[in-house]
């Protein structure tokens, strides 16, 4: 059986394939130390967990729900967005739950996009813009970041390219892998970037609470809703990644066309999930300050792993990763990983998974536990030469 065309420009995601290694490793008796993926290992809000296992005996929580989700969940949304970010969205309207956000990428590819629709990409970015852009059957057009430029985007470059065929663009700030804190000032940018070009942008927002004093949403700009929509997701915010909760947030017409795609793909989201999620995002400011102190102490030790390693990095970034330069003289990312990997059985994302410009970088995750990081520091240190 010869399968689609589409999959000739789709590969299996970078950590499918590479976990498949360090199971490996690990089977073979190696105590691998996982510091390669963002899974929040932190349990959720024991107040949350409570909400989901009160919603299992209600009645009709197992059956099919609404493919627009909860009241209850997208007011939650709604207060969420009115508290932390000062916008005011409509419910009803303008507010879509969905199964993670990665789902929402996929489905706001086939939503918009056409047969050879082109797509602006951040390189470094994250790998699901890529592969839904080619499942949706569009070209990805990458638009480099670089470090002296904050790892923003050259607005200038962007506007002497031809554009006419784009017709969407991803930014997502704060950025991932770099941490990147992006600013108000750069989402006016970029608003106007796409009125004048009439392109789609969309900020992926899911690290605005990690390690980060001033969350914003491009939500918060002038006119934003005339030409962008937000992803979000209570994956790394409140320590649920397994559940599957996000949400896409616009205008009514650019979230019906994404729903046309998600009712013909899913059935809804389970009802206690949507109770426990309600519940999550109704979390005072305590919450959020216990999270980021057990960071921040992560932080601090990654920060001596990586400057064991001859890395340099910003002590600013933000959100739930570490993103390190390596030495002038390592000649590839991803071989330096290996070695670490297969000799000192530490592993780390190399920055080429987020495209070319991540090559001389390396990018460590904070959901490892304290010991398990002083464990990588000595591995590290002792290591012969």
């Amino acid at each position: 059986m010869i399968t689609a065309k589409r999959l000739s420009q789709v590969g299996e995601y970078y950590f499918s394939a590479k976990l498949k290694e360090v199971r490996q490793l690990a089977a073979s008796g190696k105590s691998v130390i996982n510091m390669g993926i963002g899974s929040p290992d932190l349990p959720p809000s024991s107040s949350v967990i409570d909400a989901m296992v009160s919603a299992l005996s209600q009645p009709g929580a197992h059956q099919y729900q609404s493919y627009q989700g909860l009241p209850e969940l997208r007011r939650a949304m709604q207060s969420f967005y009115h508290e932390h970010f000062n916008v005011a969205l409509d419910a009803d309207a303008e507010i879509l739950p969905l199964m993670g956000s990665k789902e929402g990428i996929v489905h706001i590819s086939l939503a918009f996009l056409n047969e050879g629709d082109q797509v602006l990409i951040p390189n470094p970015g994250y790998p699901t813009y890529v592969s839904a852009t080619h499942l949706a059957g569009g070209e990805p057009v990458f638009y480099d970041l670089e470090q002296a430029n904050d790892w923003q985007p050259d607005f200038d470059a962007l506007e002497k390219s031809d554009l006419s065929k784009v017709k969407l663009m991803w930014v997502n700030y704060p950025h991932m892998p770099t941490g990147a804190t992006g600013s108000l000032a750069l989402f006016e940018k970029l608003v106007d970037f796409a009125k004048r070009n009439e392109i789609l942008i969309v900020n992926d927002n899911p690290y605005s609470f990690i390690l980060n004093d001033n969350p914003i949403s491009i939500l918060q700009v002038d006119g934003a809703k005339e030409v962008a929509l937000e992803l979000n997701s209570l994956s790394k915010t409140f320590n649920i990644p397994g559940w599957r909760v996000g949400m896409v947030l616009g205008n009514p017409q650019l979230l019906d066309a994404i729903l046309k795609v998600k009712s013909n793909m899913d059935s809804g989201m389970f009802y206690a999930l949507q109770k426990g999620a309600a519940a999550a995002l109704q979390s005072d400011a305590d919450w959020f300050e216990s999270q980021n102190t057990i960071y921040g102490q992560r932080r601090d030790l990654i920060f001596e792993l990586a400057t064991a390693l001859g890395c340099t990095f910003d002590r600013n970034a933000v959100g739930l990763f570490v993103w390190a330069k390596l030495q002038k003289n390592v000649a590839s990312a991803e071989s330096f990983i290996d070695d670490i990997l297969y000799n000192q059985h530490v592993f780390i994302t190399p920055g080429t998974v987020f495209g070319s410009q991540g090559e001389g970088y390396i990018r460590f995750s904070l959901c490892v536990p304290e010991d398990q990081i002083k464990q990588a520091i000595e591995r590290i240190k002792n290591r012969q030469p």
